[in-house]
């Protein structure tokens, strides 16, 4: 789909866009990465349609070292605000969370990490984004913190026996998702050294090779193309984003 412009927001060098960026750039859309230690946020959306905030190893309320968060924080408060289309992925969930009147706090049943499960509620059936993603699909988890509490006016799509809030709308069109979807068995891996505490809640074998490379080849068929209808869904107008899992065809 032309015209449709997506802003990555990379807050840390260890969690690139990876297969996430390769989808939305296949399916049509045109990509900025911004790392906000380094480089400054756009101030507005005149330039894109679209936001994307990825992971990292800080935490949500980590401004004195990381100062760069509030901007962050603002940014999708902003996108939320304005109605531009988001995908908040683990700390960029809990920033949007945070940012939108939730709660972020340390995971109450500790780590949840490793190759798992989601199940999504009911009333995801309907949603332009993720009503057709199966019922419990694959995800990689690798977090310490959770969204205790959600926005009051978040709609949460999908939980996990280990935390509740995996996957949740704000408004109609901004998207927290706690897992990763975006990741490669090398960055399992290298997580895995740079966080050895999260990495002691994987399940045993879960952090071979092997597992890892048929893991990412089953969960490219559930996410790739939520980031083919993410393109869509940038590029069709407010007006026209009906609160259905049926949006227009590219």
């Amino acid at each position: 789909m032309g015209g449709v412009r997506i802003l990555i927001v990379q807050p840390s060098k260890s969690d690139p866009p990876g297969p996430l960026g390769e989808w939305l750039a296949v399916a049509g859309a045109e990509v900025d990465v911004v790392l906000p230690a380094e480089q400054s946020l756009p101030a507005d959306f005149s330039e894109h349609q679209g936001l994307v905030v990825l992971g990292g190893e800080m935490g949500v309320y980590d401004d004195p070292t990381h100062p760069w968060l509030a901007e962050v924080r603002a940014l999708l408060s902003k996108a939320v605000s304005e109605r531009v289309p988001t995908l908040a992925v683990c700390l960029g969930a809990q920033l949007l969370a945070a940012a939108t009147g939730g709660q972020v706090r340390p995971a109450r049943n500790g780590p949840e990490a490793g190759t798992l499960l989601i199940a999504k509620r009911d009333v995801a059936a309907e949603d332009p984004l993720f009503g057709p993603v199966p019922l419990t699909p694959d995800v990689l988890q690798s977090h310490s913190d959770e969204v205790a509490v959600l926005p009051p006016s978040a709609q949460l799509l999908a939980s996990s026996p280990k935390c509740d809030n995996q996957l949740f709308r704000v408004g109609d069109c901004a998207y927290g998702m706690q897992f990763h979807i975006e990741t490669t068995t090398d960055l399992v891996l290298e997580w895995a050294e740079l966080s050895p505490e999260i990495a002691a809640a994987i399940r045993p074998g879960q952090l071979e090779r092997a597992h890892l490379d048929a893991f990412h080849v089953d969960m490219a068929e559930t996410w790739r193309p939520v980031a083919e209808r993410f393109v869509r869904f940038v590029g069709t107008p407010p007006e026209d984003r009906k609160a259905s899992r049926f949006l227009p065809l590219a």
